[in-house]
């Protein structure tokens, strides 16, 4: 219970006491003036019925704002569950979005890659058709200045005196 609750419940119980103390007091009539005229009622009655009144007042004035209250509470939870919702969808649709850039992505360096490839493999070819070209013609080269060297054995072994 709280403090508030508690406080509220020991006041009516020592105004109920004092009541019930001095009962007599309270029923005792008593002339009062309601303005245009006088009339005899127990003063102490009138006072406790006031009290009663206003006590139930208060007590309906704060039924009233709990039920607004809880009513207020719960529309803002509808809210918030539908704005988590929507949070939730545009979540997926931005991982959905992510998704396929990915995609795209990965199948455009998969492009660019097999792209490449070709590029190093023709350029590989070409290489290794000059290399070929070379050995070629390195290898005519040296068998062009084997051959002379071979023809000038030859003409020193036959004319030994051309030296």
């Amino acid at each position: 219970m709280k403090l508030q609750s508690l406080l509220l419940l020991i006041i009516l119980a020592v105004i109920a006491i004092f009541a019930a103390l001095n009962w007599g007091v309270f029923v005792s009539p008593t002339e009062l003036s309601v303005g245009y005229t006088t009339i005899n009622m127990p003063l102490g009655l009138i006072m406790l019925g006031l009290l009663a009144i206003v006590t139930t007042l208060f007590l309906v004035f704060v039924v009233y704002l709990q039920g607004s209250v809880l009513l207020e509470a719960r529309r803002h939870s509808k809210e918030l569950q539908a704005n988590r919702e929507l949070a939730d969808q545009a979540e997926a649709s931005r991982f959905t979005e992510l998704r396929t850039f990915l995609e795209a992505e990965l199948t455009k360096q998969s492009g660019q890659g097999l792209y490449a490839k070709d590029a190093i493999v023709a350029r590989i070819d070409k290489l290794e058709q000059e290399f070929q070209t070379f050995m070629e013609q390195s290898g005519n080269t040296l068998a062009a200045y084997i051959g002379e060297l071979e023809d000038r054995l030859e003409k020193m072994t036959v004319n030994p005196a051309n030296r």
